[in-house]
């Protein structure tokens, strides 16, 4: 190895001019080339996957996809490593010029890592609060749920029952305690794929067993001695002031449940008639309820940083219940509609959040100037059971009495009050609020809950859109809890296993509108259940996340058949046999849920480090390293430099078989050979190269394709596809049509007797072609990677659509980033490779401007036929060349 260093040495200080002793011999460049070469193959590599990796990021900041934390971590460790391997991999190839390049890159990499590792300031507040001592600018303490509790009863003097909270500095106490906090965090980092949202079953699958493991693990951990004697303390401050022992319920409150946007309904559990000796396992089991299955991909959907929710835990005096329920200040899916909705049941308010039993509805209109409130609309169910508090801890459901089952659970005078502290919330809170309220057995109201409503805007009022002709009704009526329209196949839903085979794009349906299905309503194209109310948990889940849901739908779960495809009109409250074409043309887009979240801005400040390219122009005095302010300035200067150092090696050492050569052809453009190793057929030391002195024939593949047939020239385009071009060549530096006059703009080939890379611009998209044709076992390959263009960003994602289309057909392995397009074909028969750099050789100059005449799916189709037809003839005319290797 010293021999070797030594032997580079001497030839470099040779190439530079030094004095101890002769200038490296021909066969010594050679070995050095050689040496480039291998070095210039790794910077290729490593910028390849760099890109790859940020054309993903670019994907996410579109918000069209759900992603969490460990994959703007992954993704950006990812693409610093692959940057690293790009920059060590340079200044091999040019030792001593770019070492420069490493301390740009440590400086980028220090202002990213920071970006990611922001987390809210610790909370320098007792462990414990009671409600007396808080209101609504408490929540950054005690979350925004116990924050409002507590500015109902102290500021506004509404009926809410006595208690305290245990604040987030009690939370960070516990999960410090042990290092809990650092063992989850290490544990959700190494999740595979599953933060991605994409990976399916087996995404799901792991979540749920790790959700398991974390639930079990919080469950079990000692409660710190000061934290408890805090808790217990508070417990006997409230028995006392009631004047003696109280059963409490445990309410969650964590830090962003009050997020705008988001609605956590449901997401994490509540505990009621709890005594004093379970308290602090109580205490635990809610904290440990911040990661179910559900809570986990309810954050992941919602771009919530899992740091960010610290799990503040509410405790107040049990409520003995005759009738419980939720109420709206407002109709939750028409913001026209000032009506308060209200659900109830006989006893405990559970059954009503949680949809397990069929609810009361009232619609009150509210007093407004001479006029008293009244119920507009009254919808009473046969209730058969009631959530009552057990004799010795927790709940219990009992039947009710024959006689009473089908009752009002609530009087008119009784929802008129309800409507009338709904009024007061409403605008104490200025907007529409959702609030859980109990009656007790004296009929007193009690507040138990309070948060912000989230509305929707209805097109049109539920009963007012008609049948579709010719479509096949399969059920008519119902409940909308959200509206919309959604297709896909029927899913029956029972057991919570179900969630693991739960498949993208499908209609969800449900017995009982349960809070566990909220986690997959993000791949539901619609939700339909048996039973449960517009003001439940799950309900709300749906109308945050856009998804059309019809509620009491009866014998739901055995009316549809498992697989059948149907279209839901939620707003219309009908179901369709098929796809009914007319209904979906009309269906508004989900909401991106995942712009404008924590995840989503901590996305935004990373990539403003690794996305934007200011390095544009080679030929600029300002192209240089001191100048390369993030990770894509610094693999466009690398790999420009790699380039121009490959291209001039041979020219300025006087080492005319390894200078650049310029290709002598009819393809009225420029082509460049630089010859790696055995790539010619003869030593060539003239200045340009003929294809019959090509010996390389995945070169030869690639050029076949290029001359198979002739470029027609650009289609036709409309005169807004032209503005289209002149606006995105005004607006985008990189897209200089000629501009810069870089290396890498350049059409070059580097070329062995088995590997060749092509670089090419062409107009304004970018092409790289690469294939090796390996020996033995071993699979040869044939990638690309495409990207650019000058139309409108629905027109160059038609093309990459198109390409990748075409590939697919070819057995190419595709992956589409919006007009990014990175493929491969691998196979162990090299006549199987060069088919496939024939077909690349083809679109390279036959994709060219095709964007701008991609108005639509229609031209896109029409384009795809002309050139499948192409491809074929080509194909069939090419020579055999399973031995050409």
């Amino acid at each position: 190895m010293e021999q070797r260093a030594g032997f580079f040495a001497r030839i470099m200080q040779g190439l530079r001019g030094g004095k101890s002793g002769p200038a490296p011999s021909q066969e010594e460049l050679r070995t050095l080339f050689a040496s480039r070469s291998q070095a210039f193959a790794r910077v290729l590599e490593a910028n390849n996957k760099a890109l790859e990796i940020m054309s993903d990021l670019e994907e996410a900041l579109r918000g069209r996809s759900i992603f969490g934390m460990s994959f703007v971590r992954a993704s950006a460790t990812a693409v610093g490593v692959n940057v690293y391997k790009l920059v060590r991999a340079l200044t091999e190839l040019e030792p001593g010029r770019y070492d420069a390049l490493f301390g740009r890159l440590a400086a980028i990499q220090a202002s990213i890592d920071e970006a990611l590792s922001r987390r809210a300031p610790a909370h320098d507040v007792p462990f414990v609060l009671r409600f007396d001592e808080i209101d609504r600018n408490s929540s950054d303490h005690t979350g925004g749920k116990m924050a409002n509790l507590g500015d109902m009863r102290s500021r506004i003097g509404l009926p809410v029952p006595d208690g305290f909270v245990i604040t987030a500095s009690g939370y960070e106490a516990f999960m410090a305690a042990g290092d809990l906090q650092a063992e989850i965090n290490a544990r959700l980092q190494a999740l595979p794929e599953a933060d991605t949202g994409e990976g399916g079953e087996q995404g799901l699958d792991a979540r749920y067993r790790l959700a398991s493991e974390i639930q079990q693990r919080i469950i079990n951990a000692p409660v710190p001695e000061p934290l408890a004697t805090a808790i217990e303390t508070a417990y006997d401050r409230l028995c006392a002031d009631s004047g003696g022992c109280v059963r409490v319920s445990l309410r969650s409150s964590a830090l962003g449940e009050d997020a705008a946007g988001t609605t956590f309904a449901g997401q994490f559990k509540s505990l009621l008639n709890v005594p004093r000796e379970n308290l602090l396992s109580a205490y635990k089991e809610i904290v440990a309820s911040k990661h179910t299955l559900h809570a986990m991909t309810y954050r992941l959907n919602r771009g919530i940083r899992d740091e960010d929710v610290a799990m503040c835990v509410g405790c107040m005096t049990l409520v003995d219940a005759r009738a419980g329920g939720v109420m709206y200040s407002r109709n939750p899916i028409d913001v026209r509609d000032a009506s308060v909705v209200i659900n109830s049941v006989f006893g405990l308010p559970t059954a009503v959040v949680d949809g397990t039993t069929p609810t009361d509805l009232f619609v009150v209109e509210p007093a407004a100037g001479n006029a008293a409130a009244r119920v507009r609309e009254r919808v009473i169910k046969r209730k058969d059971s009631r959530t009552v508090p057990d004799l010795g801890e927790g709940l219990r459901r009992e039947p009710v009495d024959e006689a009473q089952a089908g009752l009002p659970s609530l009087s008119d005078a009784e929802a008129c009050e309800l409507a009338r502290l709904a009024g007061i919330l409403d605008e104490a809170y200025g907007g529409p609020q959702d609030i859980e309220w109990a009656v007790d057995q004296a009929g007193r109201v009690f507040l138990l809950q309070c948060r912000p409503l989230q509305q929707m805007t209805a097109a049109a009022a539920p009963a007012s859109r008609a049948v579709v002709p010719g479509a096949v009704e399969l059920f008519a009526g119902g409940v909308t809890a959200s509206p919309g329209v959604g297709f896909g196949p029927v899913f029956v839903a029972r057991r919570e296993v179900d969630a693991l085979r739960f498949p993208e794009g499908a209609v969800l349906v449900t017995p009982m509108a349960l809070p566990r299905w909220a986690a997959l309503l993000s791949r539901a194209s619609a939700l339909v259940t048996e039973q449960g109310g517009i003001t439940g948990h799950l309900a709300n889940v749906a109308r945050e996340f856009g998804v059309p849901a019809l509620f009491d739908v009866p014998e739901a779960s055995t009316r549809f058949a498992e697989g059948q495809g149907v279209t839901v009109d939620a707003l219309g409250r009908r179901v369709y046999a098929g796809k009914v074409e007319e209904l979906l043309a009309q269906a508004e887009p989900p909401p991106s849920v995942m712009a404008g979240s924590p995840v989503f801005e901590t996305l935004r400040e990373a990539t403003r480090l690794i996305l934007p390219l200011n390095l544009t122009d080679p030929e600029s005095p300002d192209f240089r390293i001191e100048n390369c302010a993030t990770y894509h300035d610094i693999t466009r200067y690398a790999h420009e430099m790699s380039v121009r150092d490959m291209f001039e090696f041979g020219t300025r050492h006087g080492l005319a078989s390894q200078a650049s050569k310029q290709l002598v052809c009819d393809v009225p453009m420029q082509w460049w050979i630089i010859n790696l190793d055995d790539g010619f057929t003869r030593e060539i030391p003239e200045r340009f190269v003929r294809l019959d002195d090509i010996a390389s024939p995945p070169m030869l593949a690639i050029w076949e394709g290029i001359v198979a047939v002739p470029w027609a020239g650009p289609p036709a385009a409309s005169a807004g596809s032209m503005m289209s071009v002149f606006l995105q060549a005004t607006m985008n530096p990189e897209l200089g049509e000629g501009g810069g006059g870089g290396f890498c703009e350049r059409n070059v080939f580097m070329i062995s007797r088995r590997y060749a890379c092509l670089n090419s611009r062409f107009g304004f998209h970018f092409t790289t072609i690469e294939s090796m044709l390996s020996e033995g076992d071993f699979d040869s390959y044939a990638g690309f990677k495409f990207s650019g263009g000058a139309a409108d960003e629905r027109r160059r994602v038609l093309r990459a659509e198109l390409i990748g289309e075409i590939l697919e057909l070819y057995d190419f392995q595709v992956k589409l980033r919006g007009d990014n397009l990175f493929a491969k074909a691998e196979s162990r028969r090299h006549g199987f490779i060069l088919d496939r750099l024939r077909i690349l050789g083809y679109l390279l100059v036959h994709t060219r401007q095709i964007d701008m005449a991609m108005a639509d799916r229609g031209a896109a189709d029409a384009l795809r036929q002309k050139m499948l037809a192409d491809i074929r003839a080509m194909l069939a005319s090419a020579p055999a060349a399973e031995g050409a290797a």
